[in-house]
């Protein structure tokens, strides 16, 4: 497979938009299927080429968070992890496992925030690198570390039992079912450990029946490397089948905040919390994406991004819009929190 020295393959990325049909009438089953047989694919050739385009429009963190009013974005995306780790209870000297860190941004901030060992698990070779490079810098090598591995496969390469806590942000939806990964984390987990995860899943109100509907799951999936988008549903269900008690449940999405999660795709100056965020709010805005559009298809003529990176970027876009209009309509959250404890030895 052609790579490059930084871990991304370049064919991948060029593949990535075949998986899907632009059209969500025509993205059948055999289109699901396919993606999830290749969800490894899939998921890699979406991150190596949207990855810097994620950094470059969303910092380190990637993943949502709740906003009160001044609150900076930055403040509230590092909020929205302390929170998860207050929920999960997570104490100095555990060790702890992240499902999906992406380039570590939540990593370094819980290992901050709770004094906890972090492994950082990711697929993605291009991520991992950045992930170390970053960590480093921060000066938290000792406190965590980066490999690479599969959802499905984590009981083979940690053992079971080998963790005092486990989380996931935003990631296990690339899992190719939800059993699969939480019954894999619940493997490694130790007796009594806690699982805390915010998932993405579409609501109760949304029925896939009916086309509007539709085409905001399919925008989702296509746009945010996702074989196949699932419901709240199947979340919970799946949870409960591999075992797990569930503490608490809570779409944090439904909370009466005044500024929704969803703002800084908008390109809405007006719901710009401080000066700093106009930057954020620019990028999403219609000179920002034609900005970034022609910027990255001129990258890519000149061969400084992989062939097809230009077709990933403007898949983004098209999850940009229907992540606004799923949550304006509420058939979708990014944010469905669940705390789960593995029972404890009997």
């Amino acid at each position: 497979m052609p790579a490059l020295k930084d871990g991304r393959d370049t064919s991948r990325v060029a593949n990535y938009v075949g998986f899907f049909d632009k059209d969500s009438a025509k993205d059948s089953r055999a289109h699901q299927e396919n993606r999830l047989e290749n969800y490894v694919d899939v998921i890699n050739g979406y991150y190596d080429g949207a990855t810097e385009l994620y950094e470059y429009g969303w910092a380190q963190s990637f993943h949502f968070s709740r906003f009160y009013r001044g609150e900076a974005f930055l403040q509230s995306l590092a909020r929205h992890e302390h929170y998860l780790a207050a929920q999960m209870q997570l104490k100095p000297g555990m060790r702890v496992l992240d499902v999906g860190c992406g380039v570590g941004g939540p990593a370094r901030e819980i290992s901050r925030f709770s004094d906890v060992y972090i492994t950082g698990l990711n697929n993605n070779d291009f991520q991992i690198g950045r992930a170390r490079k970053y960590t480093e810098k921060a000066g938290l090598s000792d406190k965590l570390k980066f490999t690479k591995g599969d959802f499905n496969k984590l009981k083979e390469q940690f053992g079971e039992g080998s963790f005092d806590a486990v989380y996931a942000i935003e990631a296990t939806v690339h899992a190719p079912t939800f059993e699969s990964v939480y019954g894999q984390i619940y493997s490694v987990l130790k007796p009594g450990g806690i699982f805390g995860v915010y998932e993405w899943v579409m609501t109760d109100a949304w029925d896939p029946s009916i086309p509007e509907h539709k085409e905001v799951a399919h925008g989702i999936e296509i746009g945010d490397g996702i074989p196949e988008m699932r419901t709240t549903k199947d979340a919970r269900n799946a949870l409960y089948n591999v075992g797990f008690e569930i503490l608490h449940e809570e779409d944090l999405a439904e909370r009466p905040d005044p500024i929704p999660w969803y703002y800084p795709l908008e390109g809405d100056f007006s719901k710009a919390q401080t000066w700093g965020d106009y930057f954020t709010v620019f990028r999403t805005s219609k000179f920002g994406r034609w900005t970034t559009s022609t910027g990255v298809w001129f990258l890519e003529k000149a061969g400084v991004v992989p062939k097809g990176t230009y077709d990933v970027g403007e898949t983004l876009k098209v999850a940009a819009d229907a992540l606004v209009k799923g949550g304006q309509k509420k058939l979708f959250t990014p944010m469905l929190l669940f705390i789960c404890k593995k029972p404890e030895a009997q």
